[in-house]
């Protein structure tokens, strides 16, 4: 069986930000237009902290299926590698054919800002020009790509769990982007207080981001927590904001952002307005007015991923 494998080198030259965001717009356009399939995702602990997982899909509109076989080991950090890792196989639906594998963890890092800056363009106020980095990973790096290309970023704050590390973040993107004012926070509350476009992209599994920080009119990405036992928005955040997700399966049963506070009553099942596809095919209203806060959760889905492999495997 001949197949294509496409490194992470590769996937990185290939699968720009801009191209990117354009296929994430496609995704949920067809997921609109009930011309994709996608299944919740299973996942299989490891060890502490660590979890192994597998993410189908079907994608009618590239006659292709495939799967998402990820690990996501936070440990990894210490070790000096992505957090995580794995690979995207894509097959024909016409004979079952496997048509190539490539690099998981570039796909996964670059579809998931791609995806926020889709959230972004469809949800934040038009005008904003100052952004917030609660983290500074891989996400926080792409995410300064992905939301430069929808919002013109004048000013960017950055919260790390140490002043040194978002020292370091600012240094380092300085001069990739001379026209952007960085600021690192030693208090994530600074970071956040003025910010128009907040971005949460940490591991964390307890609140980094809380409501009482967030201005009227904000937007916010909350992108890390991917797993329904952690969280990264308190109750207060997620109350007082217009709540919308990529997929309501993935939201109801893996984010702790959302199940946290419907735990507690906080919440119910109807705080979600929707999710990306209703809101980029016109059906729902993300923002009603410039003083509403709007948040998208993001959990990730197996479609983004087999989209990008099929776009690559074509290149």
């Amino acid at each position: 069986m001949d197949f294509k494998f496409l490194t992470e080198q590769q996937v990185n030259s290939m699968l720009d930000m801009k191209t990117c965001i354009g296929l994430m717009k496609n995704v949920f356009t067809a997921f609109a237009e009930g011309k994709m399939e996608n299944k919740l995702r299973s996942l299989f602990p490891v060890d502490r902290g660590k979890v192994f997982g597998i993410m189908p899909a079907v994608i009618p509109t590239e006659d292709v299926c495939g799967a998402k076989l990820i690990t996501a080991f936070h440990t990894n950090h210490a070790k000096g590698l992505p957090s995580h890792l794995g690979i995207v196989a894509v097959f024909s639906n016409d004979d079952g054919q496997l048509q190539g594998i490539c690099d998981g963890t570039s796909i996964t890092a670059i579809r998931t800002a791609a995806v926020s800056a889709v959230a972004t363009e469809l949800m934040a106020k038009k005008d904003c020009s100052t952004m917030c980095l609660i983290g500074g990973g891989v996400q926080a790096d792409m995410h300064m790509k992905a939301i430069t290309l929808v919002r013109d970023i004048k000013k960017v704050t950055v919260w790390c769990p140490t002043l040194a590390e978002s020292e370091r973040f600012c240094a380092r993107h300085r001069e990739q982007y001379p026209g952007i004012e960085f600021i690192p926070c030693e208090k994530c509350e600074d970071a956040v207080k003025d910010a128009d476009i907040i971005n949460t992209v940490t591991p964390s599994a307890v609140p980094v981001l809380f409501g009482k920080w967030v201005k009227k009119g904000a937007h916010i990405n909350a992108v890390g927590a991917c797993g329904k036992a952690n969280r990264e928005l308190d109750t207060e955040c997620v109350v007082k904001g217009r709540l919308f997700c990529d997929n309501y399966d993935s939201c109801r049963n893996e984010a702790g952002d959302f199940i946290f506070p419907l735990d507690e009553g906080a919440v119910t099942q109807d705080h979600i307005l929707g999710d990306l596809a209703e809101v980029i095919s016109g059906k729902v209203i993300a923002r009603n007015s410039d003083e509403e806060i709007t948040i998208f959760e993001s959990q990730g889905l197996a479609c983004e991923d087999v989209v990008c492999a099929a776009w690559l495997l074509k290149q």
